[in-house]
């Protein structure tokens, strides 16, 4: 009983500074790292997903756990076709900024195509409580729902069987 005030009183400056904490900016890119992205996405316009992706990887070693690059790095694993790490890295920027409009609607493009429409419905519903579904990461998110999963093509060369040698 008499350390009650003294615990209220504890509790409610950790409240404060907790919540003060919470809704803090986000910390610049430091300038190595902005050069290192910068390269990734000159790399990752020219089409060469795998040179992007090292240099975003290099940025991150540098900054780590910086929402810019686990976007741009989600970007180019997306596009060279690995949906499974791109979803990661989205959900590894939304643990950092949960209301990311852009890591919501990109997590929402790579559950498309994977063929998870419902979960992608989700996170455009959640897109459109965060900016009204005007703001261009929903429509890039409801433009890709519209069109679907994209089929998963096998070409002969992939399934191509290997010579076995066996004896008599």
């Amino acid at each position: 009983m008499r350390f009650t005030p003294a615990a209220l009183a504890l509790s409610a400056v950790l409240a404060v500074t907790a919540s003060v904490g919470h809704g803090a900016p986000p910390a610049p890119l430091d300038a190595r790292a902005a050069a290192l992205v910068a390269q990734g996405r000159t790399a990752l316009g020219a089409g060469d997903t795998d040179k992007a992706i090292d240099q975003f990887e290099a940025a991150m070693a540098i900054q780590p756990g910086h929402v810019a690059i686990l976007l741009n790095l989600a970007e180019a694993t997306r596009k060279q076709g690995m949906q499974g790490k791109a979803l990661h890295y989205y959900r590894q920027a939304l643990k950092v900024e949960p209301e990311n409009q852009y890591a919501i609607a990109g997590e929402g493009v790579t559950l498309v195509e994977k063929g998870a429409v419902e979960k992608a419905r989700r996170n455009l519903a959640r897109l459109q409580q965060l900016c009204g579904g005007t703001c261009p990461p929903a429509q890039e998110l409801a433009a890709a729902i519209q069109k679907g999963p994209t089929p998963q093509v096998v070409t002969a060369e992939q399934v191509k069987p290997q010579p076995v040698v066996t004896q008599n």
